[in-house]
């Protein structure tokens, strides 16, 4: 049941058995004997992918709910560390910044534990890509998912004082407009679309959409437009200390500040009680309450 319910995940044998950490030969043997057994065909095999059929859908939703019972309640008698591969895939400023570097402790606390990290700003889809977990910065719409809020990080608008130099700096939000501010656009990896500036007015969230000439869809990417003097940016407070105390960046419109900025972690439902699951996000949610982002 679990190659089965990794193969219908990740829509291939050679992905599971990556995942699993067994032979693909094992995986192909194991659903041709399942197959038999239930003398039924479960999946449907392309040159491209793996998809289940319609009695291999019903299968798979009944095995989800069977193996999620099966762990809880080993949950319940087996105090035993959590082990296995854990495989996540993090914000990378976040992750090169505060969580890579307090990892050691976590590794230790969990030695039987085996992490598989990638770094992204793209939305992902935990289930296809094989991920146990991930941890995003902003708002997420993502309602398929467990979402366990991590902090709040303040956040600044600013942009170089080359842009500055050839346009002016508005001190006030009608300035944006008035003095044809440019953004940078970000665009949201959900659905590519240009995510607006925030203000907050006497504690009331107002959106500005300022043209843009350059687009990103990754946030060092964002930074180094900023720095280039290519738009308006804003970005937590925490990842432009240096460039504001050098000069490299300019706050503005400090009496108007973006929201803070959540970062959170997010997991399928159904990895909701999976042990390694649970230990990592635990495990995050001590880290970030230790960490200071500043004001």
């Amino acid at each position: 049941m679990h190659i089965f319910v990794r193969i219908v995940e990740r829509r291939s044998f050679t992905k599971a058995a990556t995942d699993l950490m067994i032979p693909r030969a094992t995986v192909t043997n194991a659903i041709q004997r399942l197959e038999e057994r239930l003398g039924t065909r479960l999946l449907e095999r392309t040159t491209r992918q793996v998809k289940p059929t319609l009695d291999g859908e019903a299968y798979y939703q009944r095995c989800r709910r069977i193996l999620f019972d099966l762990e809880d309640a080993d949950g319940l008698f087996r105090q035993t560390m959590p082990k296995g591969l854990l495989r996540v895939n993090l914000q990378g400023t976040l992750a090169r910044k505060f969580i890579i570097p307090a990892l050691p402790g976590f590794m230790s606390a969990y030695p039987e534990l085996t992490l598989l990290i990638a770094d992204s700003d793209r939305y992902v889809d935990l289930v296809q890509e094989g991920y146990d977990c991930v941890v995003r910065s902003g708002e997420l719409s993502d309602s398929t998912m467990i979402v366990r809020r991590l902090t709040l990080l303040p956040t600044v608008t600013l942009a170089s004082p080359d842009y500055f130099g050839k346009i002016g700096i508005p001190e006030t939000l009608d300035d944006l407009t008035t003095q044809n501010h440019q953004a940078v656009g970000y665009l949201s990896g959900a659905n590519d679309r240009p995510v607006p500036l925030d203000f907050t007015v006497g504690g009331v969230l107002r959106q500005v959409m300022l043209p843009a000439s350059v687009s990103v869809t990754g946030a060092d990417l964002y930074m180094a437009a900023g720095l280039a003097g290519l738009g308006l940016i804003q970005v937590p407070r925490y990842r432009v200390i240096e460039d504001l105390r050098a000069g490299a960046l300019v706050e503005i419109l400090p009496e108007y500040p973006p929201e803070p900025m959540p970062v959170s972690v997010l997991y399928p439902q159904n990895r909701q009680l999976s042990p390694r699951v649970r230990a990592f996000a635990d495990w995050l949610t001590a880290l970030f309450r230790t960490l200071h982002f500043g004001s």
